[in-house]
């Protein structure tokens, strides 16, 4: 919940996200204040497609931002030229939707005369638990799963993330929206998935755990999706919320297995953070936090209303690099991908989400 305060503690930052089907604007201070939020979703105009449609959401974002931005100033009691820089999504994502919220930001920075600061979606997750959780120090490992990407990354400081692992195929979000696909049961498909799992049988269905137990880091979802639909297609087939609760023990034994051999690597982690769509998920985190109890740390998750896209942890991101004294010019590309770790080996196969 937004808080309205007559001296916002510095710096103000201005952030704004449209990676993909979130349109979404927000203020936030230096001591971690929310001051102004707002989110239009775009989950009716995708529904009927059962996944987001790149060229609606898009043409969602050109129409809803600016009446967002404007939303959140006035809730604030302020105007442009209060705040102390623009902070906006640069990539990865849908590269139509990130380069409405880039352009928009630019152009707000050019008018004020304020710094812009283009930031990476990935490094707005990476950082959301620190927008809530003052005590969370670096470096931390940190499990970024969501519905276009699956890692496990060093956060060794603002700006600076060595990959431990990626998915070769499929992130764990997209297996939850393609088993909601199968199962019938609309979109957005992670949630939908979560409340039929709450009324089945997680060892109903023999489903397989792709990649869990080996020495190989990285995460595998595609054989797993493939083996839910096989058994809904099974004669007779599973009662849905048992294949649903089934689907989800089996993703969350991926996850702690693969996080598993990240924190042996990683001793001198201070916690264990997993952010992203999927933390929003209790069977996850219920599991994530038990891994993280056998290595003496503790998990750090942020508040739901954080883990999925959203314009406050754009802005916090924006906050962090505000305080180094960094900015960026206003011939910042937009990008479809953009790595946090350029440097990382590719891992094999195709279709890696790095």
């Amino acid at each position: 919940m937004a808080n309205t305060i007559s001296q916002p503690v510095r710096p103000l930052i201005l952030g704004i996200e449209s990676s993909c089907d979130e349109t979404a604007a927000a203020l936030v201070c230096g001591d971690r204040t929310i001051l102004s939020e707002r989110i239009a979703t775009q989950e009716a105009e995708h529904a009927p497609f059962g996944g987001v449609v790149p060229e609606i959401a898009a043409r969602a974002h050109t129409e809803r931002l600016a009446p967002l931005v404007e939303a959140v100033l006035e809730e604030a009691g302020i105007g442009l030229r209060d705040v102390d820089a623009i902070a906006a999504t640069a990539g990865p994502g849908l590269i139509g939707g990130v380069m409405v919220g880039l352009v928009t930001g630019k152009a707000l920075a050019f008018a004020s005369g304020k710094p812009f600061i283009a930031i990476n979606h990935l490094e707005g997750h990476a950082l959301s638990p620190r927008l809530d959780d003052e005590t969370l120090t670096f470096p931390y490992l940190l499990l970024l799963v969501s519905g276009g990407h699956t890692q496990l990354l060093a956060v060794d400081g603002v700006g600076s993330y060595r990959r431990l692992a990626t998915t070769i195929d499929d992130a764990a979000g997209e297996a939850f929206d393609k088993t909601a696909k199968i199962l019938g049961l609309g979109y957005p498909g992670g949630p939908a998935v979560e409340r039929l799992a709450a009324r089945g049988d997680e060892t109903a269905v023999a489903l397989p755990r792709p990649l869990v137990g080996t020495a190989e880091p990285h995460f595998s979802f595609a054989g797993l999706k493939s083996a839910v639909l096989r058994a809904v297609q099974a004669d007779p087939a599973p009662a849905p919320e048992n294949v649903a609760a089934s689907f989800q023990a089996a993703a969350c034994d991926c996850l702690v297995d693969r996080s598993r051999i990240a924190l042996d690597a990683m001793p001198e982690a201070t916690a264990f953070v997993v952010a992203g769509g999927v933390a929003a998920n209790r069977r996850v985190r219920h599991s994530l936090a038990a891994l993280a109890g056998e290595f003496g740390l503790r998990l750090v998750a942020p508040p739901l209303a954080l883990c999925t896209d959203n314009a406050a942890m754009i802005a916090w991101a924006g906050v962090e690099h505000f305080r180094l004294g960094h900015s960026d010019p206003l011939d910042t590309p937009a990008r479809a991908r953009w790595p946090l770790d350029p440097d990382a080996e590719s891992a094999r196969g195709a279709g890696v989400k790095a």
